[in-house]
């Protein structure tokens, strides 16, 4: 056979031949021989079948963890104006007043107040009386003429310095004392409390200043520490301008020396008029 293929075939076509079976068979034999035995195997490269149907999704596995909140969006556009509501319904109208009748009254209504004097007034809810009242007692004629014996009163004063060496402060009174009195006062300058020494015959406060009979106390409430001076003295104003000391009837000048500009001094003060 072999002859009869190489006849028909020759050398190069037998050798095709043989290349061809084996792959047709797509195979490889091996032999192998032991103590025990021979075992022969083959093995061969199987076509790969066709791919099955996917199978159903499995049950979904637990939510994942929240992701952070995003950013805010813009603003949006600003809405249409609504419509204008309707106009409301008027209220009614009011119940017109009740006209008053006025007339005298002389009655027991008034007796009380002034010896049955007054008006009566009537409208359709009732009636009311207005009486007179009672005359009253004389008045003491305004304030007296000078201030009496003894008698006080009392006011409030501030000085602001300019920064003059000599510098005046007026503090007046509205009762005069008589012109026999103004050579028996005397001026008593009180510093604000707990610097030096308060005078005897002034016993009051700057709340509530007093003064005996003769003097008048000039009381301090506030005094800046920049001050140099004092109320060293007084002046009585006269018409002449000049420096007289003394008391007016009326007032008197407060004299401060060597004050810087600027500093406030204020309080308040009695005055008393002397006893025989």
């Amino acid at each position: 056979m072999f002859s009869t293929l190489r006849n028909r075939f020759g050398i190069p076509g037998v050798i095709s031949v043989i290349a061809l079976v084996f792959a047709m068979f797509g195979g490889a034999y091996a032999a192998s021989n032991s103590s025990g035995g021979g075992k022969a195997t083959a093995s061969a490269k199987a076509k790969q079948g066709p791919r099955g149907k996917t199978g159903k999704t499995g049950p979904a596995g637990p939510a994942g963890p929240a992701g952070p909140t995003g950013p805010a969006g813009p603003a949006g556009a600003k809405g249409d104006a609504g419509t204008a509501g309707s106009n409301g319904t008027n209220g009614t109208n009011g119940k017109n007043g009740e006209s008053v009748a006025i007339a005298p009254y002389v009655g027991p209504e008034c007796e009380e107040a002034s010896g049955e004097e007054g008006a009566k007034f009537t409208n359709a809810s009732g009636t009311a009386y207005a009486c007179n009242g009672a005359g009253g007692s004389g008045g003491g004629g305004g304030l007296p003429a000078q201030l009496g014996p003894g008698q006080s009163e009392t006011g409030a004063w501030k000085f602001v310095s300019e920064g003059g060496a000599e510098q005046f402060q007026l503090i007046g009174w509205p009762i005069p004392l008589s012109s026999a009195d103004l050579s028996h006062m005397t001026l008593k300058a009180i510093n604000p409390e707990g610097v030096g020494a308060t005078p005897a015959q002034c016993p009051g406060s700057v709340e509530e200043p007093t003064a005996a009979p003769g003097y008048l106390c000039v009381y301090t409430d506030k005094w800046q520490s920049t001050f140099s001076g004092a109320a060293a003295g007084g002046y009585k104003p006269n018409a002449a301008g000049t420096e007289q000391a003394g008391f007016g009837s009326s007032g008197i000048y407060l004299y401060f020396e060597n004050v810087s500009p600027g500093p406030v001094a204020q309080g308040t003060f009695a005055i008393t008029a002397p006893e025989p």
